[in-house]
């Protein structure tokens, strides 16, 4: 994403917040969110000054929480100049060697989507994305925007894991990544894979940071995150090292 983006002033910018609804993450809690208002295309520029103030995409919309009295969802992002992987994640990376990779736009494939149809039934049958569809899949995952990515990952010339990001100014935005559940590729961790593959695409773009979207610190489906040091929190309108 080019640093010559036309830009406009955030205060411009119209937002809305939804209704009270459930949290997806938190037993019991109810959340809000804060959208760009739908008008507002995601363009370079306003897309990358918020999302210094914590903003997420999921398909044209920029979001993030906004709970009255709950501050659960802190935005996370690795500062990849400083990341220094640990014994488990140098093993996963040599134990993918024979991964090939393609980062290709972020457009609709029908091949993607068995494997993503797949995954969410597999892994994710108790969550708001299931059950899954192909206009649930184009609305979240595909854009066509010249920063929309998909990394895909292929093992043999089988189609194993695509990670869905964003090139933003300042870094690369992890949106969503999803694989093959197969027993037999278990202990290649292709999650965490494609962390690493981000990191290292950070690096060779010479860009400083990989934005992980939130962590909730009781939400065991997020604790992956914490296993990538350093990693970095956002503190109202500041990023601080997430110590633990």
């Amino acid at each position: 994403m080019s640093s010559n983006a036309p830009r406009r002033p955030v205060r411009d910018l119209r937002f809305f917040l939804t209704v009270p609804h459930a949290c997806s993450y938190l037993p019991g809690k109810e959340a809000t969110t804060l959208f760009l208002d739908p008008q507002e295309s995601p363009v370079p520029g306003v897309y990358d000054s918020l999302s210094l103030l914590g903003f997420r995409r999921s398909g044209r919309h920029l979001y993030r929480p906004h709970c009255e009295g709950c501050n659960a969802c802190r935005s996370v992002r690795i500062p990849v100049g400083e990341f220094s992987a640990s014994r488990t994640q140098r093993k996963i990376w040599r134990r993918n060697a024979d991964i090939d990779i393609r980062v290709i736009a972020a457009r609709f494939d029908a091949t993607h989507y068995a494997l993503y149809a797949d995954y969410i039934r597999q892994r994710h049958a108790d969550g708001d994305m299931y059950p899954p569809s192909r206009d649930q899949y184009r609305t979240f995952l595909t854009l066509e925007e010249p920063y929309a990515h998909l990394m895909e990952m292929y093992l043999e010339g089988e189609l194993v894991a695509v990670a869905a990001f964003d090139h933003l100014e300042h870094g690369l935005s992890a949106i969503y990544t999803f694989f093959k559940v197969d027993d037999a590729l278990e202990k290649r961790s292709l999650g965490t894979l494609a962390i690493l593959q981000l990191i290292a695409l950070c690096q060779e773009k010479n860009l400083p940071h990989l934005y992980l979207g939130y962590w909730i610190e009781e939400c065991r489906k997020m604790r992956y995150k914490q296993a990538f040091s350093p990693i970095e929190l956002l503190d109202g309108r500041h990023w601080r090292p997430l110590i633990r």
